[in-house]
């Protein structure tokens, strides 16, 4: 006989001869209560605002019932909780919860559905005239290192920022798609920068039939100008993977006092350079049959590419599986960076930012580029990198001394936002009851310490 069960009464197995029956009537209950601190991020970071200030709206205001502020909330807000489609906002709409975070004064209209979300991302280039909402690229751009340099009370002694490309899939017939060989299937070839402290100054939806440092020097130059103006003598070092170690943008930085450390792809030329290395190696490893690693300095300049000649450091490793050679170029002095300290300590750092990435990609959802238009797309990008930025700051400020001061987003998402609560609004104020048995109180309380004292927008 089949279960009867209606929308008002779920009947589900017994527990101790006790029936367990559930039902869609607990009233006006919300599952992210967490969400009242990324709110409290927002408010004292600015990241919602400033990013909305970026944006032009043309509408006539006498009809406009959803402000660019609350959309582009809305939409952020929407990512960082985990709601990665538009389609979701046709229920979120309804989510008391939601419209508080988004500062909307009349909680009981609905807040925006997917059909108005989709035309905000849709408005890009400002060409037609029945789109009002038009975004300047240059200012979003600017968004994001203006975010890191607010963040910082004085000016840093030096900087560190991460250049990286990857593939963003995809599955449909976008504008400026290509197959890209090296990864095998039709996608996108983002570059993203990030300070070595975790904060997005960078990213860029690029066609994939481009070399991965396409566009690097442009990019890297509109950030260094910025940064200067705000920090004149700060010292910058440029740091990525071979794929980034191309004349020009070597030869920008030499000229602009801009220091870098890239990987260098290997060739017989290179590994001739550190043969006797190579050979010390694996005998100290058949000796002691643990992996072992020498280092060498030496000035090296290709046959063709190359302007100058350039230090090289070349890893002369043997492991278990053999021989290991890896090597890097960079513009830093030998007296002041010894080859193994270069190498182990300032370049493999450099495997943090790919972490970064991808928390933008699999926690915050920045490879749902499933729009026709490739500006479309882009600015969904940057929704994702605020979102992002949003959670960073959260954890930068608010996780600071907590035992989850090193989480990932999708942890801070499930053990901090996740939170079941009641909302009760009156005349006077507006009641939220989080969930008594909620387990990580503590943390939720000590993070909302750290916010309060954080106070006003940082400077």
């Amino acid at each position: 006989m089949k279960t009867k069960c209606s929308s008002k009464s779920l009947k589900f197995q017994v527990l101790n001869r006790r029936q367990v029956v559930a039902g869609f009537n607990g009233g006006k209950i919300t599952s992210d209560g967490g969400g009242l601190l990324l709110r409290e991020t927002a408010r004292r970071t600015g990241v919602i605002r400033d990013l909305a200030q970026c944006f032009w709206d043309g509408r006539d205001g006498r009809f406009v019932r959803h402000p660019v502020e609350q959309l582009i909330a809305q939409r952020v807000y929407g990512l960082a909780l985990g709601y990665e489609d538009l389609n979701d906002h046709d229920e979120l709409r309804i989510d008391e919860l939601l419209g508080i975070l988004v500062e909307k004064s009349d909680l009981s209209q609905p807040l925006a559905g997917k059909s108005t979300l989709n035309r905000l991302e849709l408005t890009t280039d400002g060409k037609d005239v029945y789109k009002k909402v038009v975004v300047d690229e240059e200012a979003v751009e600017r968004f994001f290192v203006g975010m890191y340099l607010q963040s910082r009370r004085r000016a840093p002694q030096r900087i560190i920022l991460d250049l990286d490309a990857t593939d963003d899939p995809l599955h449909g017939k976008q504008e400026g798609r290509f197959f890209h060989g090296f990864h095998g299937c039709y996608c996108y070839l983002p570059l993203y920068i990030f300070s070595d402290d975790g904060y997005p100054l960078w990213a860029q939806l690029r066609r994939s039939n481009i070399d991965a440092a396409a566009g690097s020097v442009q990019a890297v130059r509109q950030i260094v100008e910025q940064i200067r103006q705000h920090w004149p003598e700060v010292k910058i070092l440029l740091r990525a993977d071979s794929g980034f170690a191309r004349e020009e943008l070597m030869a920008w930085c030499e000229e602009n006092r801009v220091d870098y450390v890239f990987g260098l792809a290997k060739n017989p030329r290179l590994i001739r350079k550190i043969e006797a290395a190579l050979e010390q190696a694996r005998q100290q490893f058949e000796q002691t049959g643990k992996p072992a690693r020498r280092f060498c300095n030496f000035s090296y300049i290709t046959r063709d590419s190359w302007s100058r000649e350039r230090r090289v450091i070349g890893k002369a490793e043997h492991l278990a599986k053999g021989s290991n050679p890896r090597f890097i170029v960079t513009s830093l002095s030998a007296q002041g960076f010894p080859a193994r300290y270069l190498y182990e300590r300032i370049y493999c750092a450099r495997g943090e930012m790919e972490n970064r990435i991808k928390e933008q990609q699999l926690t915050l959802f920045s490879d749902r580029t499933s729009s026709s238009r490739m500006k479309a797309n882009q600015l969904r990008l940057w929704f994702s990198t605020a979102a992002y930025l949003l959670m960073h700051q959260l954890r930068r400020i608010g996780l600071k001394d907590t035992s989850m001061a090193r989480a990932r987003c999708d942890t801070i998402r499930l053990k901090l936002l996740k939170i079941g609560a009641q909302i009760k609004i009156s005349v006077r104020r507006i009641l939220i009851s989080l969930a008594s048995g909620y387990p990580y109180e503590s943390i939720f309380l000590q993070v909302y310490q750290n916010l309060v004292r954080a106070g006003p927008i940082l400077t």
